[in-house]
C-alpha cells in the first residue's frame, strides 16, 4: 500500500509499505529538508538507512511479553503495527498517511489528541477482547526491551515503564539517580514511583512537545559525523556545527553513568531536541533512561563479585570513559556524600528490595562517589 510519509503537515517522500509493515520501495523525495535525521548523509537520501529509521521505530521484538500480544492480536510482526497508529509517535512529529488522503496532522498527533490505552493494558497484563480493541497508540511506536506504555494523566502525557531481571530493580534506579541529578543541578528527565498490582513502576512526563522532537545521538552522527576518529569525537564536531557545545552535558552523563554504573547508554539513549518547526537544534536532550545500572540484572548474592558491566557508550570500562570527562569543577561532593541517607530510603520504598541488597547498593554508590573524587583530585 502506498503512503506519505509526513513531517507535521510537510509530505516528505511517498513510501511502499509491505504486509508486515516495512518498507519496500520509496519515491522522489518532495520534502529533503524534511528528511528523519540519520537517512541521509550530505543531504542525500540512503534507502537503506530509511528502511532502517522505519523499521526501528517499531516495539523491539525482543520486548517483554511482546511476542504473546502479536499472537494474541494476530499480527505477524511489530512493524505491522506501526500503520495502526498512522506512524504517530510521543517523541517526534513522523506519521505516515494513505497516498491520496488529505488527513492533516493536527486532527490526528497524539500531543493534542486522546489515543487507546488497549495495546498498553495488554502490556501490563490485561485481558482485553480482540473484537474491540483499538491500537491507535504511541505504545506502537515505543523503543526499548522493558514493558512500558503511555497514559494520560490530567492532561500531561506519562511513560511508565515496569522493571526487570529478578528484582524489578529499575524503577528504583530512576529515582535513585534523579535524586543525585537533582543535587549536582544537571538537566535531566525527573522520574517517579508508581505502584500497580504491588509492583513498583518508574513514570515519567513526556520532555518532548508538539513542536519538538527527540534526536537520537545514533540517528545525528549517521547523517552529520565525518565518519572518523571515535564516536566521541565524530559527536563533539557533529553538534559543534550547529553552534552547541556538547562537552559539558557529556562531562554530566559520563560522570552519573560511572556513580550508577549505567550498562545501557547507548547511542539511542541520549542526544539532542530539534524544533520540529523550524528545524533548528535546540540543544541536548536532558539526561534519561538510567534504570539499568547498579547491577539490576543479578542476583543479591551476585552483586558483591559481579557489581560490575560493558560501559557504553564510548569506550568499554568506567575507568577508561570516566577519562573523557573535561571539567570536575561542577560537582559538589559534599552533597554526594550527604545523599546516603537519601539514597537508602529510596530504595527502601514499598519494602520491595531486600534489606542486603539495598545496604550493597548504598554502599556501592557511595564508593563509587569516593572514586570519582579522587580522580577529579588528580584532574
Amino acid at each position: 500500500m502506498l503512503y506519505d510519509l509526513m513531517h507535521k503537515d510537510t509530505k516528505v517522500i511517498q513510501l511502499s509499505l509491505d504486509d508486515n509493515g516495512l518498507i519496500e520501495s520509496h519515491g522522489k523525495v518532495i520534502s529533503p529538508e524534511h528528511l528523519p535525521i540519520g537517512t541521509f548523509q550530505k543531504g542525500i537520501l540512503n534507502g537503506k538507512d530509511l528502511k532502517e529509521w522505519w523499521s526501528k521505530r517499531s516495539i523491539p521484538a525482543s520486548r517483554s511479553g511482546i511476542k504473546d500480544i502479536l499472537y494474541k492480536l494476530d499480527v505477524p510482526c511489530t512493524t505491522a503495527l506501526i500503520s495502526r497508529c498512522m506512524g504517530l509517535s510521543l517523541s517526534d512529529q513522523y506519521w505516515i498517511r494513505e497516498s491520496g488522503t488529505d488527513v492533516s496532522w493536527g486532527d490526528v498527533n497524539f500531543f493534542d489528541n486522546g489515543f487507546s490505552e488497549d495495546l498498553g493494558n495488554l502490556m501490563f497484563g490485561t485481558n482485553l477482547n480482540k473484537k474491540d480493541l483499538n491500537l491507535n497508540t504511541p505504545d506502537n511506536t515505543s523503543d526499548g526491551i522493558l514493558k512500558k506504555r503511555w497514559k494520560i494523566i490530567d492532561g500531561v502525557r506519562y511513560l511508565i515503564k515496569s522493571g526487570g531481571g529478578t528484582a524489578l530493580q529499575e524503577p528504583f534506579n530512576e529515582l535513585v539517580a534523579s535524586h543525585l541529578m537533582d543535587i549536582l543541578d544537571i538537566d535531566h528527565v525527573h522520574y517517579d514511583l508508581t505502584w500497580m498490582d504491588g509492583r513498583p513502576y518508574s513514570i515519567c512526563a513526556d520532555f518532548i512537545d508538539r513542536d519538538t522532537e527527540l534526536i537520537s545521538a545514533s540517528n545525528f552522527l549517521n547523517s552529520y559525523s565525518w565518519k572518523k576518529d571515535n564516536k566521541y569525537t565524530q559527536y563533539v564536531s557533529s553538534c559543534s556545527q550547529f553552534g552547541i557545545d556538547i562537552v559539558p552535558t557529556l562531562d554530566r552523563m559520563i560522570v552519573m553513568d560511572f556513580i550508577m554504573i549505567n550498562t545501557d547508554r547507548h547511542l539511542n539513549n541520549f542526544g539532542m531536541v530539534r524544533d520540529a518547526d523550524t528545524l533548528e537544534m535546540i540543544g541536548p536532550a536532558p539526561i534519561y533512561d538510567n534504570g539499568t545500572s547498579l547491577g539490576n540484572d543479578l542476583l543479591t548474592r551476585e552483586l558483591p563479585q559481579k557489581l560490575s558491566g560493558e560501559c557504553k557508550p564510548f569506550k568499554n570500562t568506567f575507568e577508561e570513559q570516566i577519562k573523557l570527562v573535561t571539567d570536575f569543577g561542577w560537582i559538589d561532593f559534599d552533597r554526594l556524600f550527604g545523599s546516603e541517607e537519601r539514597i537508602r530510603e529510596i530504595l527502601s520504598i514499598g519494602d520491595f528490595l531486600d534489606k542486603d541488597r539495598i545496604e550493597i547498593l548504598v554502599d556501592t554508590v557511595m564508593r563509587r562517589i569516593s572514586d570519582l573524587e579522587a580522580i577529579a583530585a588528580d584532574n
